[in-house]
């Protein structure tokens, strides 16, 4: 599974990339603040809305701190997507938030 960390996500929004950025966690801890531009799929939901995503896609999973988005990129990679899993999550993100 491919992985990147916060800060090499971040110099991709920087440089204007355009990520598909998809944060696992419960729609509470995203209240707190994420990733601008990202969509909100709790992982406990994620099974039943992949059919929402493009497999022609590559997604970037996100949560607190890399254990969820692993496991939710995990899912969607045996389903046939593309993903990329954020170590280190949330707790390790230094830039904006919405």
């Amino acid at each position: 599974m491919k992985q990147m960390t916060p800060a090499e996500i971040e110099q991709k929004l920087s440089a204007k990339e355009e990520l598909h950025i998809i944060d696992v966690r419960e729609t509470d801890e995203v209240a707190q603040g994420k990733i601008p531009g990202a969509q909100n799929i709790p992982l406990g939901l994620l099974e039943f809305r992949m059919h929402e995503l493009d497999k022609k896609k590559e997604y970037t999973l996100v949560c607190r701190s890399g254990g969820r988005s692993g496991m939710a990129a995990d899912l969607l990679d045996r389903n046939g997507y593309r993903v990329v899993n954020m170590t280190g999550g949330m707790l390790e993100w230094n830039g904006k938030t919405e």
